[in-house]
């Protein structure tokens, strides 16, 4: 099978590149938010009529009369394939916005993260350490691993903190066999606890946001004192966006190396498809939740299952995985978040919430894996599914 994977690199520009790179993230900018503008007066004068709206064509060549007008002639100074690229991404999220995947596309700001695409005309050279893109002189770059596959695209972007990174997407064909042996788990991703497994291991959460916020807070409130386009407040932004840029780091590395453990040791994973959205909604909970990364790594554990044969499946969010016991199939409707421990009233013994769950979802991921899916539609949820089981029976 073809996979996509990508390789990022830190890259090390000189003041003259960095000035160079500046002008092609500005111009890939004001391209995205001039036709996002495009878009959206076309779509309010024109609505009710056959044709609503723009895409991609349309907008590239109104790029190339743009760039012929003397006040935007200076979009001729980059690559042209950048601002295309521009235009591609903005299509990309009507797309998803139309398709239901994303919110509709908003401007891009200068102070955010600045990107720019590359489709062709690039060069990588690992042993000399270099990346060439056109009309920049060659990058310093640190290649730390081998690159796999076919570069189809090279992505430059600037961080927050000042940091360059060069990501290469390659195209890599991956043989992949279903793998038979190793034991089968069901995860439970919670707050306490950042996974509990059917085979008793417990993950503590690492809670990196909750670690640096004290000194977080400190800098945010010398960042809010600062004049505004001063120097000072330049380097204080600094300050807070690398506190912010190393939490994300340590949380994506905790991510990938658990769920890298977790499709290594065991042949099918079963875990609970979570309502995140609905969970951000709870003030209470909403720092905790986002700080756990529970989409990302559900998201890793998909692919990463896909490339190494390994099961992956997901059980419904209405099936009541902490409320019913894995021993008996009695389920408690009293159980509440604070409950960490309850007795059953079906055979007597002390169920532990956390494990309780896990075993259920790996029960009933092993159903629906060996017995096919077998679900209705359940009243007054919205149209959500919910297992054909009775109550009071075991689901193995």
């Amino acid at each position: 099978m073809l996979i996509n994977k990508a390789y990022e690199f830190r890259v090390y520009p000189t003041k003259e590149q960095a000035a160079q790179l500046a002008v092609h993230f500005g111009q890939a900018r004001f391209v995205y938010n001039f036709f996002l503008r495009k878009r959206i007066d076309f779509y309010a004068a024109n609505a009710g009529k056959k044709k609503q709206g723009l895409n991609y064509y349309d907008t590239a060549k109104m790029l190339t009369d743009l760039k012929k007008q003397p006040e935007t002639a200076w979009l001729q100074e980059s690559n042209a394939q950048v601002l295309q690229q521009s235009l591609r991404h903005l299509d990309v999220a009507y797309n998803n916005f139309f398709n239901k995947r994303a919110q509709f596309p908003s401007f891009k700001k200068k102070q955010a993260r600045h990107s720019l695409t590359v489709p062709q005309g690039f060069r990588f050279d690992p042993k000399q350490g270099t990346l060439t893109i056109p009309k920049i002189s060659p990058f310093k770059i640190i290649a730390h691993r081998k690159v796999e596959g076919t570069i189809k695209h090279v992505a430059i972007k600037k961080n927050p903190s000042g940091r360059y990174f060069a990501s290469l997407l390659c195209e890599v064909e991956k043989k992949v066999e279903p793998k038979k042996k190793g034991p089968e788990i069901g995860i439970d991703l919670g707050l306490k606890s950042f996974l509990v497994a059917s085979n008793r291991e417990a993950v503590d959460a690492p809670k990196h946001l909750r670690n640096s916020e004290v000194k977080l807070v400190k800098l945010q409130r010398l960042l809010s004192r600062k004049v505004k386009g001063s120097n000072r407040r330049s380097k204080a932004r600094l300050k807070v966006a690398r506190i912010y840029e190393k939490i994300s780091n340590q949380r994506e590395d905790f991510l990938h190396k658990l769920s890298s453990r977790l499709v290594s040791e065991n042949q099918a994973i079963f875990a609970e498809d979570l309502n995140v959205k609905g969970m951000l909604a709870n003030h209470c909970l909403a720092k905790s939740v986002a700080d756990s990364g529970w989409s990302e790594f559900v998201r890793q554990l998909k692919y990463k299952s896909e490339w190494n044969g390994v099961y992956f499946g997901q059980i419904d969010r209405f099936f009541p995985s902490s409320k019913r016991c894995n021993g008996c199939g009695w389920i408690n409707e009293s159980l509440t978040l604070q409950n960490r421990e309850w007795t059953c009233c079906g055979c007597g013994q002390v169920v532990d919430r956390d494990f309780n769950a896990a075993q259920n979802i790996l029960q009933f991921g092993k159903l629906q894996r060996t017995e096919g899916r077998s679900e209705t539609k359940r009243p007054g949820r919205g149209g959500a599914v919910m297992p054909l089981i009775e109550p009071g029976s075991r689901l193995l």
